[in-house]
């Protein structure tokens, strides 16, 4: 399992057993990337003092010091300037559920105590991490990746459902694994396994949104400036260099403002993309100079086509997140340079930085005005209003304002595509995604917004959002810190009154205002543009080739997943016209991945 994981962990390789004979009951394995206490001190299985309580973790505790000042006010003896240290004497202090409240950071970590025969695993609030298992006969095996469960010789017998969730969404939900069998730990939860069984408590459970509208607009600028400066502090404990990514969007602006106004000398990168439209370096060293912190822009060639092999081996499942490919060119240009970098990543999440919140909102604010009857009214009226020009652009629209979560859900064009060109073989075929089975509601419509935060969640934000900074930038030895993933800062804006994010009919009101404060109105409303990488275009002229391997005998057609004459129509017609649809760079991902994963 170890050298599956080396790029994960570079620095050193570790490896426990209890008891250490020829049949061990439990086996503990660590690929370390080494950031805080560089000594053997910090190398890990890290022990207790009697070798019968061991901890293997990934991540990082950004409050161990202070945690630390408490046990030792306990009597508790530390050897290391190590935050996993703080693992092991608190478990022994404290026990699993009187630890977990005290920590503040990313991480996934299992804990063995060879006197109670029990395992702990656990995964940090938002799931920053990721934590997978498997059960079978009595036995448990984890990683922090799928690919070195693959090692431990599980079968590979792939979830036809998890098959359409990627055809769904271009990436696999956090509640099911695209091999049978394999778990994710949630976010927020602790395993205890004993005896062969394992059962998992909830330790930690976000607010409820909008519970605080008494908030005042110039309150919740305030009080997000002060939990900025410190989750952006708390995050620069580091014995290796770190670094800063500077886009030129707000987030990350305001990131490297907390750095200024800490008085820091972290340097910032941007990356160049001369020519392309998305460059945005230039503004970017606008705004490092404007804020007096260090600045280098890193230049990549865009006529590169990113290797379709970085995908596959960086994300474990079937992975078609088109900005993947761009935070693994933006990981490899800046490793060189830093080893942990701080990321404006979760503002968007948190703060209801994107349109579709936006619609949301508007949609729960006519809802909130029309009488109920019209939502029983409007699944007569839609098919009238589907064929009047005028009335087609707000169709969704009126969806969501008189249906609720449930059209919402169903709006995207995933699966519907391939079965309206039956294209799906014996294995898929007659199956179905379970958003889309999700009812209308005119009562879900008069609280939508909620419920699309919540869906955001539980589908974007932490199956493909959270996995694409985690899996690009380990790819590359790179430890991703998000100042804005800080669990203090999502308990306090998740309760503030929608009325306050989008205030001024702008999307993430209250930190906008912080920047136009800081930096200015221009930099506070200017446009992002975004780093962006055009697969779709690609693959009609570059990456042709890739598409005409789905002609020829596959593993998508030859194992019944797909019907080939159907997927050749298919491409036939997107290359004649030169406009290849999304769903087909699904499909080159998921013959890819069964390719590499079968070899």
């Amino acid at each position: 399992m170890l050298p599956t994981m080396q790029r994960r962990g570079p620095d050193a390789e570790g490896y426990r057993a209890w008891p250490d004979t020829a049949n061990p009951r439990a086996v503990f394995g660590h690929r370390r990337l080494a950031i805080l206490d560089l000594s053997p001190a910090g190398a890990q299985p890290m022990l207790s003092d009697d070798g019968r309580t061991g901890v293997v973790f990934n991540g990082c505790i950004y409050n161990f010091r202070a945690v630390r000042t408490e046990l030792e006010a306990c009597g508790r003896p530390f050897h290391s300037q190590c935050d996993t240290e703080v693992l092991v004497q608190g478990y022994l202090e404290w026990g699993i559920h009187g630890l977990l409240p005290r920590l503040h950071g990313m991480f996934a970590f299992a804990v063995w105590d060879d006197l109670k025969q029990t395992l702990f695993l656990a995964r940090d609030r938002l799931g920053v991490k990721p934590l997978l298992f498997k059960t079978a006969n009595g036995n448990i095996e984890f990683a922090s990746t799928l690919q070195a469960l693959f090692a431990t010789g599980i079968e590979r017998q792939i979830d036809p459902q998890s098959v359409m969730e990627f055809l769904e969404f271009g990436f696999v939900t956090d509640e099911r694994c695209i091999v049978h069998g394999v778990d994710k730990l949630p976010p927020a939860s602790v395993l205890e396994w004993h005896d062969g069984k394992a059962s998992i408590t909830t330790y930690w459970e976000l607010p409820a949104f909008g519970s605080s509208p008494a908030v005042t607009f110039e309150a919740a600028v305030a009080e997000t400036e002060r939990l900025l400066v410190e989750a952006v502090r708390l995050r620069l404990v580091s014995d290796v260099p770190i670094g800063v990514l500077l886009s030129g969007g707000i987030d990350s602006t305001l990131v490297c403002w907390a750095l200024a106004k800490l008085n820091t000398d972290v340097r910032a990168f941007t990356v160049g993309t001369p020519g392309d439209p998305s460059d945005e370096s230039a503004h970017a060293a606008a705004i490092a100079k404007q804020l007096g912190i260090l600045h280098e822009i890193v230049q990549i060639d865009t006529g590169e086509a990113p290797a379709l092999p970085d995908l596959l081996a960086a994300f474990g499942e079937p992975f078609a997140s088109t900005s993947a490919l761009g935070m693994l060119r933006v990981s490899r240009a800046v490793r060189a340079s830093a080893t942990v970098l701080l990321t404006g990543d979760g503002a968007d999440d948190v703060f209801l930085g994107y349109g579709t919140f936006r619609n949301a909102y508007a949609a729960q604010e006519l809802a909130n005005t029309v009488p109920s009857m019209a939502g029983m009214a409007w699944p007569a009226l839609r098919p009238i209003a589907s064929v009047i020009p005028a009335f087609r652009r707000g169709r969704n629209f009126l969806d969501y304002a008189l249906g609720g979560i449930g059209p919402f859900a169903r709006v995207r064009n995933g699966t519907p595509w391939y079965h309206l060109r039956g294209m799906f073989g014996e294995r898929l075929r007659g199956r179905n995604v379970s958003d889309r089975e999700v009812p209308a509601s005119f009562g879900s419509a008069r609280n939508i917004l909620a419920d699309v935060f919540q869906y955001h969640r539980r589908r974007h934000f932490l199956a493909e959002f959270l996995p694409k900074v985690d899996g690009g930038t380990m790819q590359y030895s790179l430890e991703a810190r998000a100042p804005f993933l800080d669990q203090k800062l999502w308990e306090f804006a998740v309760q503030l009154s929608p009325d306050l994010h989008f205030r001024g009919g702008h999307t993430k009101a209250v930190l906008r205002e912080i920047v136009r404060r800081h930096l200015g109105p221009e930099v506070a409303f200017r446009r992002k543009q975004g780093f962006t990488v055009p697969v779709e275009t690609w693959l009609a002229s570059r990456w042709s080739s890739q598409l005409e391997r789905l002609k020829e005998p596959n593993i998508l057609t030859a194992d019944g997943w797909f019907d080939g004459p159907a997927v050749s129509r298919a491409i036939d017609r997107a290359l004649a016209s030169q406009n290849v649809p999304h769903q087909l760079w699904y499909l080159v991902v998921l013959e890819n991945w069964m390719r590499h994963w079968n070899a």
